[in-house]
C-alpha cells in the first residue's frame, strides 16, 4: 500500500496494491494491520455506507458532530468520482481550505478523512458506486455540513459551466462564514 500525504493534515490517499491477470484482478480494500502499520490508521470501524449515483450528483459537504463525529475511509467501487475535503478544525492553520482527490474504481484508492473535516463527491461516471466505512455510528441530529458552492471554500467541482445535481438538504447547508465548527 502506497500513502501519499494530501495538503492537509491528517487526511491521507491510499493506493492498495492491485493484481491482475487475464482471469481480472484481485486487492486488499481493507486491512487494520495495513492501516496502523503503513499509515498510523487505528480506528474503531463500526459503520459501512454505499451510495450510487449518476454522473454530476454532488454529494456533500457533510460531517457528524461530536459525540458522533466520524472518520472515514472512502473508494469508488465502481466508476470515478471527485472528492473533497474541508478543514473545518478552528485552530488549524489550514481552517477552510479543502483537497481534492480523483478516485476511481480502476485504481481502486482511497481517501482517509480524520475527524474534523466536511467531506463531500461529485459523481463523474453513471452508476458510480461510493463506499463509505465509518469510524462512528450516523446519528441525524448530530449531522452538519457546509454549502458545497461557498465560494470562501473556491471548490472547482467541474468546468465553469458544470451543474450539478444536488439533494434540497445540501442546497441549504451553511457557508464556512455561518458555520461554528465544533472542532
Amino acid at each position: 500500500m502506497e500513502v501519499i500525504q494530501c495538503p492537509l493534515s491528517g487526511v491521507l490517499e491510499l493506493v492498495p496494491r492491485v493484481f491482475g491477470d487475464a482471469r481480472g484482478s484481485f486487492l486488499e480494500s481493507f486491512s487494520a494491520r495495513l492501516l496502523a502499520e503503513k499509515a498510523g490508521i487505528r480506528e474503531d470501524w463500526v459503520q459501512d455506507n454505499q451510495s450510487v449515483s449518476a454522473a454530476g450528483v454532488l454529494r456533500g459537504l457533510h460531517f457528524q458532530r461530536p459525540p458522533y463525529a466520524q472518520a472515514k475511509l472512502v473508494r469508488v467501487a465502481r466508476g470515478r468520482a471527485l472528492d473533497v475535503v474541508v478543514d473545518i478544525r478552528r485552530d488549524s492553520p489550514t481552517f477552510g481550505q479543502h483537497t481534492q482527490v480523483l478516485l476511481s474504481a480502476e485504481r481502486a484508492n482511497i481517501v482517509y478523512i480524520p475527524t474534523g473535516f466536511a467531506h463531500g463527491f461529485v459523481s463523474l461516471d453513471d452508476d458510480t458506486i461510493f463506499l463509505y466505512k465509518c469510524s462512528n455510528y450516523y446519528e441525524p441530529a448530530h449531522e452538519g455540513g457546509l454549502l458545497w458552492n461557498d465560494p470562501a471554500l473556491n471548490i472547482r467541482w467541474g468546468d465553469e459551466d458544470f451543474v450539478p445535481i444536488v439533494s434540497p438538504k445540501d442546497e441549504i447547508l451553511p457557508t464556512l462564514a455561518e458555520l461554528n465548527s465544533p472542532f
